[in-house]
């Protein structure tokens, strides 16, 4: 560049320059100074010094006002060359209207001078051009063909080029788009290694992968190499959906019946993922050696994750997720639906622990994260456990956009690892156009220096060993906007009243204090937890010796399960506690009224020292009293059918195991959750399970109920190809 000078021209305008010039406009002010010189501008024109005649200045009197105040200087170079004074008067030019001067006057830039005394002048003889005089006035075109006049125009252009180029890459602020009910965007799911997402678990994350397929390998390490399309929907729903509303103000909502069983109003987002390709593959373990043996099987996947929104409070009501894979042997075929009420989700405990991380597996709802706060350069702020800054403006599909970068807090205060999403968000779209996540959770993070001690103990009971990460982009291929705004925060005129839904206090049962087991009294079993116990009072003490101590001194039996075998049989497994905190269990079968003969001893075990705390047990409802609330199709339909737990009447499928669960806080886990929590009270939950195989499947059937509340807390089925 001649002589490294700088130019006096924005980059704005440079970068105009090269527009009208039809050159690339990327790299720095130099680069762009440079390129403008190589394609035959001068020096003057990409505004570097340069060695210029010198400029006359006019001075025009306006004859507009008898005595003008203010003098107008006009700089120009005309086409005849004027020699320069150090006193000049106005030349007049020949054969040139007022209109016409005022015509110049006005095209060219103008400056105003502050009043200064008047100086003498010596009159200039203007040169007279040698062509000849137009009989009539000049036309527009004769005063745009004028040089001086041409170089102004130009300049304008130029300038209004580089103006709008500067404007129209200035991206204003903006609070996030609310969602409409019709909303829908289209994405594609890639990533870094090939164009391909990953996921990998270890050790420990492996058995939470896997805890559903059986296998018999012994598999160390799972990695996922997955890509695709992706789809999410606001569902948009009819006036059906409506039957006990008094008007269709709240139309577009649907209707969702909730963990308590009552039919609630809500907002229905659905997001569907097919993933093709879908590559697992299994490392088997070889003593300590987990690479030994790597298996690859490559097929598809499918996932629609279905969630509803309640209107007036905006809680999470239930969530539904369908999914299926089809992979090469040894691992197959399999499909499920997985549904729960109000908790959980795909990332399970972790999700409770650090909420908001469920905005890693779909484009993120802009206002969700973001809420009203103001989008711009600069702009932080803290929602749902994640941190976000933005870090100014880029190019998005030919779009300026903004990039944000959110890292979640919790995970990284409590050791557990790191989680990171760079967000592109775009006006007039109220998800993430753009977004990369990447997520290590590993036990193995309490050894970063500024962990705490509770940080660490915290690691330990909520995260097995090894490791579990993930990465992947999800980007906008198409939007498609609704019309009307979501309901949410407006109430509507079916809304459940809260004090109607749960059990009253007069309906739970008192037992922790002094019951060896959960009150049952069930009209749908053949026989009862209190039949059961009613065994240990049959059998000499020699056949279930700590059982029989336990339950003798106070001990009681935290976790109970029963299958119905014939109309007349059923099955036990019982696992007790004592004071002292020893705790085994006892397996056996009763096949009428309990007595010595009718309870037939199976087999028994001892278990590792399980917590015993009798003043955490919670008031109750009785086993039966539970069944006959989710045996009540009027409330849970969802529940009855072939494949689900009840039949049309009311009555259990066959080969049903139900059981019920005490978990009360105790030794360390229990000061650590009164550190994060109020850490006081246990927990009963009831399940209820069944497999079966038909068509050539395999199905299994779970469902949990919390025993307090009286609420489904989820229930799934899982099927495989035989």
């Amino acid at each position: 560049m001649s002589g490294e000078q700088t130019s006096t021209l924005t980059v704005a305008k440079l970068k105009a320059l090269c527009i009208l010039n039809d050159l690339s406009t990327s790299g720095k002010k130099s680069d762009l100074v440079e390129r403008l010189l190589d394609s035959g501008l001068s020096n003057k024109e990409v505004g570097l010094p340069v060695e210029e005649p010198p400029i006359v200045e006019t001075k025009v009197k306006d004859v507009s006002a008898p005595e003008p105040k203010s003098e107008i200087v006009l700089s120009m170079e005309d086409e005849e060359t004027i020699t320069p004074s150090e006193t000049v008067e106005v030349a007049e030019e020949p054969n040139v209207s007022s209109e016409e001067k005022a015509l110049d006057a006005e095209i060219l830039d103008a400056e105003i001078l502050e009043e200064e005394p008047v100086k003498s002048v010596k009159k200039v003889q203007p040169k007279v051009s040698k062509k000849p005089a137009r009989d009539g006035p000049a036309t527009l075109l004769d005063i745009v063909r004028k040089p001086q006049v041409a170089a102004v125009l130009l300049t304008l252009i130029i300038l209004g080029a580089g103006g709008y180029y500067y404007l129209d890459n200035q991206l204003d602020s903006f609070t996030a788009e609310q969602l409409r009910y019709g909303d829908s965007m289209q994405y594609e799911i890639e990533g870094d290694n090939d164009g391909l997402a990953t996921f990998m678990a270890t050790e420990g994350f492996v058995e939470l992968v896997m805890d559903q397929l059986e296998t018999d390998d012994d598999i160390c390490k799972i990695s996922i190499d997955f890509g695709g399309i992706g789809g999410l929907s606001i569902t948009e729903g009819g006036t059906s959906e409506l039957v006990n509303e008094g008007s269709n103000d709240r139309l577009g909502a649907v209707r969702i019946v909730g963990g308590m069983g009552a039919e609630w109003l809500s907002v229905e987002t659905v997001n569907t993922n097919s993933l093709d390709p879908f590559r697992v593959n299994r490392h088997l373990s070889l003593g300590t050696v987990c690479e030994f043996g790597a298996i690859t099987g490559s097929g598809t996947a499918d996932l629609t994750s279905t969630t509803y929104t309640e209107l007036r409070n905006q809680d999470t009501k239930a969530t539904q997720l369908d999914w299926g894979f089809d992979l090469p042997s040894p691992i197959g075929k399999y499909h499920g639906t997985t549904m729960t009420y109000g908790v959980g989700g795909l990332l399970g405990g972790l999700e409770t622990l650090a909420p908001g991380l469920a905005l890693m597996m779909q484009p993120v709802e802009l206002q969700h994260l973001f809420a009203n706060d103001l989008i711009d350069d600069g702009a932080t702020g803290s929602n749902l456990g994640w941190d976000w800054r933005v870090i100014g403006n880029d190019e998005l599909g030919g779009e300026m956009v903004w990039k944000i970068v959110a890292t979640h807090h919790d995970i990284a205060a409590y050791c557990l690892g790191s989680a990171t999403m760079n967000l592109w968000v775009e006006e007039g779209n109220p998800w993430a156009a753009k977004q990369t996540v990447d997520v290590l959770i590993s036990e193995s993070q309490t050894s970063q220096t500024g962990c705490s001690p509770t940080s660490q103990l915290l690691n330990d009971y909520v995260l097995p060993e090894g490791e579990l990460e993930l990465h992947h982009t999800f980007s906008k291929l198409t939007l498609q906007r609704g019309e009307k705004q979501l309901d949410l925060g407006l109430s509507y005129d079916s809304k459940p009243q809260a004090n109607l839904l749960g059990p009253s206090s007069s309906e739970l049962e008192s037992w922790g204090e002094y019951e060896l087991h959960m009150p049952d009294d069930s009209i749908l079993r053949q026989h009862t937890f209190e039949d059961a116990l009613s065994c240990f009072d049959s059998w000499p003490n020699s056949i279930a010796p700590g059982a029989s101590r336990a339950l003798e001194e106070n001990g009681y039996i935290w976790r109970g399960t029963t299958i119905q075998t014939s109309s007349t049989a059923s099955q036990w497994n019982l696992s007790w506690v004592a004071a002292d905190e020893q705790a085994g269990w006892v397996q056996f079968n009763l096949t009428g009224t309990p007595n010595e003969e009718n309870c037939v001893y199976d087999k028994r075990g001892d278990l590792d020292s399980t917590s015993y705390n009798r003043d955490s047990i919670p008031n109750t409802l009785n086993i039966t009293k539970l069944e006959s609330r989710f045996s009540d199709s009027s409330r849970y339909n969802v529940l009855f059918g072939n494949d689900r737990f009840f039949t049309s009447s009311g009555e259990y499928q066959d080969d049903v195991q139900v059981g019920y669960l005490i978990a009360v806080p105790g030794n360390d886990i229990g000061s650590l959750l009164s550190q994060i929590g109020d850490g006081g009270d246990g927990a009963v939950t009831l399940d209820i399970s069944r497999s079966w195989d038909e068509n050539n499947e395999h199905h299994q059937l779970n469902l949990l109920a919390d025993a307090e509340e009286g609420q489904l807390v989820g229930w799934s089925i899982i099927s495989n190809r035989l």
